[in-house]
């Protein structure tokens, strides 16, 4: 049985590699970005009036001018004006390019106008207020966005703000998402008593939709001859499967045997954890197995702490670790990593979990009163109030 550490540095050991492929920029949210973006030309293009109100010169204002003669208006999206006269000035609009000859622009709010002259009513003008300089959001050539960042509905509008009307964004195949048990019976069916809903898989489906990755779900019976002939076909046709069930110690529990007699080579077996001891994983040239406990919070927590960061980093997405502190005392007795379920707080700025262990690994309707799990060390029994540990969300 290896450490919690141990099976992260493992797992990270095998890269995951994405394809890539172009998108429209408006398909292009929440994927995952494969190229770098530069600036096609210095944003802002030129110098933007950010007020409606008056452009002047200011060093006439600095002599003591007040009143100016309006020479014209220079509007949004029209071609730059000129100012004739240093002692006259342009109305113009939020947005509009910035008349040549002006520096400094006055709002109308403070400034009077009648018969064509602006009178500036108020005394701390600065020069230079109120425009948004050419270049200083970026320069040309420079680089806006890079490889790995998540588009949102902010990066969408970047990259049309420059022109990109496709865009090179992470792709993989579809996940492999396999259930096994003879206890499990579909959603839409009645159980009988000794039998349940499946649930794991459609929650790992759902995960990774939020990561706008597909999956293709199977679930397979407790038979070793279906699991076989299943598997191999399964591990055929995808680069990624995570498997739920049938990796513990029990009699029907033949999902590790199964996969190394298709040659899967088993990279470890157990994890010193709780929940999700018995987690495997292996590898086979290009394929990458996941083979999770099939109690709901285990399979919820090895997906969460193993297989979504192994994603990120292969997408390039950059991970930050966050830590949450404890409010309160806690005490967990056997010698295991133990992953908490915690309600997440803020108070002054940091995150404070509030420890809600639920029944067990299998409780996973507690799942919905939770934000995460912190991570408690092993070799420890006691957790006090106040101490930092890492934070695992599954929540956005």
């Amino acid at each position: 049985m290896i450490s919690v550490q141990q099976a992260t540095e493992i797992i990270n050991e095998v890269p995951f590699r994405a394809g890539t492929q172009k998108v429209n920029v408006s398909n292009a949210t929440g994927l995952v970005l494969a190229e770098k973006i530069f600036a096609d030309r210095d944003l802002p293009p030129f110098h933007r009036a950010t007020m409606d109100g008056v452009a002047i010169y200011f060093e006439e204002y600095s002599l003591g001018r007040r009143a100016f003669i309006i020479q014209g208006t220079q509007a949004a999206g029209q071609n730059q004006q000129s100012l004739l006269l240093k002692g006259g000035c342009f109305e113009i609009m939020t947005g509009a390019m910035l008349p040549e000859g002006t520096d400094t622009v006055v709002r109308y709010e403070d400034v009077s106008i009648k018969d064509g002259v602006a009178t500036i009513t108020i005394d701390n003008v600065e020069k230079g207020q109120s425009i948004h300089r050419k270049g200083i959001d970026a320069v040309a050539g420079g680089e806006l966005l890079s490889i790995g960042q998540v588009i949102s509905p902010a990066e969408v509008a970047i990259l049309a703000s420059i022109g990109k009307s496709d865009v090179s964004v992470c792709n993989m195949r579809p996940v492999a998402i396999v259930s096994t048990g003879d206890e499990l019976v579909p959603i839409e069916d009645a159980p009988l008593p000794w039998q349940i809903r499946r649930s794991n898989g459609v929650a790992l489906a759902s995960a990774l939709r939020m990561m706008n990755i597909d999956s293709n779900i199977t679930h397979l019976p407790d038979d070793q001859q279906v699991l076989e002939k299943e598997l191999k076909s399964i591990i055929d046709r995808h680069d990624v499967i995570i498997l739920s069930g049938g990796v513990s110690k029990g009699k029907f529990d033949y999902v590790p045997g199964i996969l190394e007699k298709l040659g899967v080579k088993k990279a470890f077996h157990q994890v010193k954890q709780r929940p999700g001891k018995p987690l495997w994983f292996g590898r086979s040239e290009t394929k990458t197995i996941f083979a999770l406990p099939g109690n709901p919070v285990s399979t919820f927590l090895c997906f969460h702490r193993y297989i979504k960061p192994w994603i990120e980093a292969g997408l390039g997405i950059e991970r930050k670790n966050t830590h949450a502190i404890l409010a309160k005392d806690y005490t967990f007795k056997p010698d295991l990593t133990y992953f908490l379920q915690v309600k997440i707080d803020m108070n002054d700025g940091h995150l404070m979990a509030l420890p809600d262990a639920g029944e067990g690994s299998g409780d996973f309707a507690n799942l919905r009163t939770v934000d995460g799990f912190v991570e408690l060390p092993s070799e420890r029994n006691e957790f006090k109030k106040g101490e930092a540990f890492p934070f695992i969300p599954f929540r956005r």
